[in-house]
């Protein structure tokens, strides 16, 4: 097939100019309705598999336009998911009292710096964690099949994704998923099914939540059952030992069991999944130095097989920006981010140490970059761009950038430039975070291409300008929320009648905050790293021991770090997709209907990808919270457990018959 496309090249749009214009539209109008959900509630959502669905609606009256034109608009529009993470570090300014709002041209670079930046170093991880991996990359993979089924073009398809039964999977998957999430936003139905409880007599606490979401059952179906068994034990080690645990020694017998629950994980737990996805990491970019090594010796070999005029020999799928060009960029971007910080440096009275900071700033800008990169890379891969923790990452950055200033200048500055040596952290922190940002949604976009033999080096071009869209975007929004309404613990916010809760930027702040001024609890961090030394030789054990038993080890970092509320039901949806999968190796044709379930799991995350998003929007415009409740805070004491009751066994019945009928679509065709 590859042969075929590489003759094709220059006739097959791709990388064209009503491409461009779309996924910029799409990038506009998604980042500012991702920016305030993101504020609002603390997450975003990935935007790639609604630009796709929006895309191929826009360009099938075009009789030319292909599969690869419509990956290229979802690639240019999931910027919009990816830079919208910098909410959870940026309000952190306004936060600390340093900034009253976000001046448009720093902001716009920070962005734009940090996006570009993720780009080139995602680049030679290509090989390694996309072309040679076995990583799942499970809203990638959903993207390329929900691509493929809409394409309709049989040259780039097997048989399964292009007959009717795959697209009646993907359709139904869809519709079922987008009004299951429309009946929760009436609050007919419960969100979630939840529960926090007293344990003993000491006043301990715990509980669990089972997000009724039919888009995380599907991304445990795609992840595979040991990264749920992972994910679990980190749960289980979060709410069933460390939450009642940490809450048993507050002696706490007043405060309700949820909020006393809510503030042990917020302000314990979490700081201990940080330490186990610290030492996580560190142990995964261990083990990729070797494949990262081969990936840029491939990036080598490309380059001299393009200075010796043989390009053409190279697939579609193996040419990616010229690696010397990607150093140039990288370098070229560090010049503006050296003048940003000593900016930023001068501006806040840190003057007399510009040079130190400049330099010291690019320094850990170049090498935490890759880091993160690295890891981001490999989580997306793991268990998809929407549910890695970007936030997470954050706090390992900002920890590293505090630190260095407490040691490199604190000492050397009188003690009224503390909070100014919190902002540069913070400022440093945001154009790390943006790398990182990219590059967990980069990869996964990268996968995306390799399944519909995409052009990378396209790919790479329209992500460069799904940044620089998305950076124009997002200072206005976020001076538009922090004019409307402020953030929580902001000052002056308690004066606003609803501030946003932007939880991460306070958490990151705080951390800041904590590690400058001396009062952060170290004890915390060193458990979580413990912990995570615990899982990987536990896991090594396991590679030596069994053939298929494996314990990701940060997949048990984020069980412990993530709320409940993302980690259960993915791990249901393991549990869900290896039952299935073992009932489809009782069917005529097994691999066709495990196909069928991957189609169905991409429909789920497609509906409820698309109304999230106008959810969100109508959510901004309207600037009611809840626009479609048909409920109230005043309403009869059984209203919410009726909700939760119906929710539940709604959410198990359509789940159940989803799979039955797909089940029984697959032995209808194969008879």
């Amino acid at each position: 097939m590859n042969g075929n496309l590489d003759i094709d090249e220059k006739k097959r749009p791709e990388l064209t100019i009503r491409g461009l214009i779309v996924g910029v539209i799409i990038t506009l109008v998604f980042t500012a309705a991702n920016v305030y959900f993101g504020l609002k509630a603390g997450l975003t959502f990935s935007t790639s598999i609604p630009a796709a669905v929006i895309s191929m609606a826009i360009l099938r009256s075009f009789k030319n336009a292909t599969v690869q034109e419509n990956n290229i608009v979802q690639t240019v529009a999931s910027a919009a998911g990816t830079l919208s993470s910098i909410i959870f570090v940026l309000p952190g300014l306004i936060m600390i009292g340093w900034w009253t709002g976000f001046p448009f041209w720093i902001s716009f670079l920070i962005c734009a710096l940090g996006g570009i930046l993720g780009v080139m170093y995602s680049i030679p991880l290509r090989r390694a964690l996309v072309t040679n991996s076995d990583l799942p990359y499970p809203e990638g993979v959903a993207c390329a099949e929900v691509l493929k089924i809409g394409s309709g073009d049989k040259a780039n398809a097997g048989e399964v994704e292009h007959s009717r039964s795959g697209l009646l999977a993907v359709v139904w998957g869809s519709i079922v998923a987008a009004g299951f999430a429309i009946v929760v936003a009436t609050q007919l139905f419960a969100a979630d099914v939840a529960q926090t409880f007293r344990i003993g007599k000491r006043g301990a606490v715990s509980g669990y939540d089972f997000n009724l979401s039919f888009a995380l059952l599907a991304i445990g179906h795609l992840c595979g059952l040991s990264v749920g068994i992972a994910m679990l034990i980190g749960a289980t080690i979060g709410w069933g030992w460390l939450v009642p645990f940490y809450s048993s020694l507050s002696g706490d017998l007043t405060t309700a069991a949820g909020a006393l629950a809510q503030v042990t994980w917020s302000r314990k737990v979490r700081f201990i999944g940080a330490g186990a996805i610290g030492v996580s990491a560190i142990w995964t970019l261990l083990k990729l130095v070797k494949p990262v090594v081969s990936g840029l010796a491939g990036a080598m070999a490309a380059s001299r097989a393009r200075k010796a005029g043989k390009a053409d020999t190279l697939p579609i799928t193996e040419r990616d920006i010229p690696i010397g060009m990607v150093g140039l960029i990288t370098l070229v971007c560090m010049l503006p981010i050296g003048w940003v910080l000593g900016y930023f440096a001068n501006e806040s009275g840190l003057g007399a140490h510009m040079t130190t900071l400049v330099i010291g700033g690019v320094a850990y800008v170049f090498l935490m970059s890759f880091f993160v990169s690295t890891v981001c890379g490999y989580m997306a891969g793991l268990i998809g761009s929407s549910n890695s923790p970007l936030s997470g990452i954050g706090i390992l950055v900002v920890i590293g950038a505090a630190l260095l200033l407490v040691f490199g200048v604190k000492p050397y500055v009188s003690p009224d430039a503390v909070k100014a040596l919190m902002a540069f952290a913070l400022f440093t922190t945001a154009v790390v975070f943006n790398v990182a940002a990219i590059a967990n949604n980069n990869l996964q976009d990268l996968k995306t291409g390799q399944l519909v033999d995409a052009t990378p080096w396209k790919q790479q071009v329209a992500l460069v300008i799904g940044v620089l869209a998305g950076a124009v975007v997002i200072p206005p929004v976020l001076n538009l929320v922090n004019q409307a309404y402020g953030f929580v613990g902001a000052p002056g916010a308690d004066l606003r009648p609803n501030p946003l809760p932007a939880p991460q930027a306070g958490l990151i702040s705080s951390l800041a905050q904590g590690v400058i001024a001396a009062d952060i609890d170290w004890s915390l961090i060193r458990m979580g790293a413990m912990i995570g030394v615990a899982i990987i030789i536990l896991d090594f054990v396991l590679s030596k021991s069994t053939k298929h038993m494996r314990v990701p080890p940060l997949a048990v970092g984020l069980g412990i770090y993530l709320p409940t509320a993302s980690t259960l039901m993915i791990v249901v949806g393991t549990i869900v997709g290896y039952i299935f999968d073992r009932s489809a190796d009782r069917t005529p044709k097994p691999e066709s209907t495990k196909q069928l379930g991957v189609l169905l799991a991409s429909g789920l995350i497609v509906g409820e990808s698309i109304i999230g998003v106008v959810l969100s929007a109508i959510v901004v415009f309207s600037g009611i919270a809840a626009p479609f409740s048909l409920s109230s805070a005043e309403g009869p004491w059984f209203w919410k457990p009726a909700g939760i009751i119906m929710g539940g066994l709604a959410f198990v019945g359509i789940g159940f018959l989803l799979y039955r009928w797909i089940l029984g679509m697959a032995s209808k065709r194969s008879a």
